[in-house]
């Protein structure tokens, strides 16, 4: 989905990528928008302090996993993309649809103890009950003594903490976790965005032979969202692609010192994200993402970046563009 279309709503409740079904609360409706920019250049984040609400769901799916989702009856693994900006506050009407205990827990966000999303405070959801969560973020600033404090801006997620055991061991490992991105006023919007988890020995809970691949256009700013869960630790790379070891991924100008990286040790419950421009320097092609410690990706823990040319075709790959090679776009 390009990002005109995907500003046009605040929840996307329509066609989502064909293998996944992936819906998406964005920052940029049509009302609070940033201007267009000029001709060529990228659009950025508005400023925030909305109050926004959100009605999120957490069922079964039809293959045994479970997932979050923004209508019945299409959860999806990753659950749905949240984005906010700094100042934002985010009410989340949260229905349990299972037959066991669920919750929703954030990484990255302000939040009271009463939603911790957790059975020790007793904040989970029974089944067939409904309960709000209010997270909140925070721009950075000075604090009272002097010292500076951060803002909320980050690669975040959200995660089950009660299925199986009071940590949600089960839940995650059954699907439930999804991603989220806190802006700061003025970052860099992608035209495409996905999802990336490694969980355990899985990528998005997806078997070896079905590898979540990811399609764009040579051009094409793409944002990718990368999260582990699980019992190991990984490292992420990708092929023909670099980005800065930084908040946002990109750097601010020749004076930024942050490291260009390809590959990045990730580890249970980490998450971080960057922006590449598709095909920048390279070219089109099937470029490989995987996990670098050998034995994981022999085990099946790769996928492919297809970055396609502007007819669409992938140069030394085939099919072509596919459903099935469309993956798992926000």
């Amino acid at each position: 989905m390009d990002r005109r279309s995907f500003n046009r709503r605040l929840l996307a409740g329509g066609a989502a990528a064909a293998a996944t079904g992936v819906t998406s609360l964005s920052i940029t409706s049509a009302s609070n928008a940033a201007p267009a920019p000029a001709k060529g250049a990228p659009r950025t984040a508005p400023a925030g302090g909305q109050v926004r609400h959100l009605k999120m769901y957490a069922e079964k799916r039809a293959d045994g996993s479970m997932g979050y989702g923004l209508e019945k009856g299409k959860a999806t693994v990753p659950g749905p993309l949240i984005e906010l900006v700094e100042g934002d506050t985010l009410h989340i009407e949260f229905e349990n649809l299972m037959d066991v205990p669920v919750s929703l827990h954030p990484h990255g966000v302000d939040y009271d103890i009463s939603n911790d999303g957790t059975r020790m405070s007793r904040s989970h959801v029974e089944p067939g009950a409904t309960r709000t969560y209010t997270w909140r973020t925070h721009a950075p600033g000075r604090r009272a003594d002097g010292t500076w404090r951060p803002g909320s801006a980050g690669y975040w997620h959200y995660h089950d903490h009660a299925v199986g055991t009071d940590h949600g061991t089960g839940g995650i490992r059954k699907g439930l976790y999804g991603p989220m991105v806190v802006r700061r006023k003025d970052d860099i919007l992608p035209d495409k965005q996905f999802t990336i988890v490694f969980n355990d020995m899985t990528i998005n809970n997806r078997p070896a032979a079905d590898p979540p691949n990811f399609l764009a256009t040579v051009g094409d700013r793409v944002e990718i969202i990368m999260i582990t869960h699980g019992e190991y630790y990984h490292t992420f790379h990708m092929h023909g692609h670099r980005w800065a070891d930084n908040r946002t991924g990109l750097l601010s100008g020749p004076e930024d010192v942050s490291r260009v990286i390809d590959n990045k040790i990730t580890g249970p419950a980490d998450s971080f994200g960057f922006q590449v421009i598709a095909g920048e320097h390279v070219g089109p092609g099937a470029w490989m993402y995987h996990c670098h410690v050998q034995s994981h990706s022999d085990m099946g823990m790769a996928g492919l970046f297809l970055v396609a040319k502007e007819d669409g075709t992938i140069p030394g790959h085939e099919p072509h563009h596919t459903a099935s090679e469309e993956g798992h776009a926000h």
